[in-house]
């Protein structure tokens, strides 16, 4: 087994633990009506989104999202919080250095407590026991997202009992040999859908596109055909499915909680670079942080 196949497969038991850790994290975790940025890189940054699309939807406060390179320096917040599994990744650290200290309080999550990053926030939240030693993330990034969802009272033992019917399920037959792929999301499942579709061209080098599913009409359905895949995660717009059906392409409804869903995604991403010879935890051109020389 590989170390992605190894870590996916405890997520479970990681969302377990980091919704039990949330209550004692309240002071570095946004309060109701605090204006709030969230910041990552790669996977990180698809999580950002996913979180704050659900903090604004519960009605705790204006919530952004940016890939940490993008966040822009002439807004006021009132606290940015990063995510960031190494600890070590170059725009996370260098926008954290020009914020610590000032009017805008900083927390910093991360996976490893031994990173310059633990000096670098104002507040941090360590998840040591999602760390992992793949290349491609997976249980670092839905356990942030669960530590979250939980302090948003959003997480309940239903979410837990999906993700274990996501890693006892087999994956829908054929599903490996289809040509494309296509992840869809709604609101705070858009951000499932880009990561998604990130693990499918990380592990698998596969071709796979993301999108906002009422955005996927207004011109990507034109590459949708026979031998395609169309996977959507969360509710579907009204007869988004019998479009994609219509053009001899799958349809992959999402029927468990969406974070549950995207662990089905995970697998599928190791099925198929496993069905092209390829090995997961060594994907072409990645290592597990980005360091920039200064």
């Amino acid at each position: 087994m590989t170390h992605v196949e190894e870590e996916l497969a405890s997520q479970p038991e990681c969302w377990t633990r980091a919704a039990h850790q949330a209550p004692a994290h309240v002071g570095a975790l946004p309060a109701p009506g605090e204006r709030v940025a969230i910041v990552g890189c790669g996977t990180s940054y698809f999580m950002a989104q996913s979180a704050a699309a659900l903090r604004e939807g519960a009605g705790q406060g204006e919530t952004d999202a940016f890939a940490a390179s993008e966040f822009p320096r002439a807004r006021a917040y009132d606290r940015v919080i990063a995510l960031t599994r190494s600890g070590t990744t170059t725009e996370v650290l260098e926008l954290l250095g020009e914020l610590t200290g000032g009017r805008t309080r900083t927390t910093a999550i991360t996976a490893d407590p031994e990173t310059p990053v633990m000096t670098a926030a104002d507040d941090v939240v360590v998840l040591d026991h999602a760390d992992e030693r793949s290349v491609v993330q997976t249980r670092f990034a839905t356990t942030a997202l669960t530590l979250l969802r939980a302090h948003l009272g959003l997480h309940t033992d239903t979410v837990v009992a999906d993700a274990r019917a996501a890693l006892d399920a087999p994956l829908p037959q054929g599903l490996v040999d289809s040509a494309q792929f296509t992840f869809l999301g709604r609101g705070w499942t858009v951000g499932l859908a880009h990561e998604a579709a990130l693990k499918m061209r990380e592990a698998a080098q596969a071709w796979t596109e993301s999108y906002p599913a009422m955005e996927y009409r207004h011109g990507p359905i034109s590459i949708t055909t026979e031998g395609t895949a169309t996977w959507m995660l969360g509710e579907p717009p009204e007869g988004l499915a019998e479009q994609v059906r219509a053009t001899c392409g799958r349809w992959v409804a999402g029927t468990l909680d969406p974070l549950a869903e995207l662990i089905r995604a995970q697998r599928l991403a190791v099925a198929v670079a496993r069905s092209r010879g390829l090995d997961p935890d060594r994907p072409r051109h990645l290592t597990r942080s980005v360091i920039l020389a200064p």
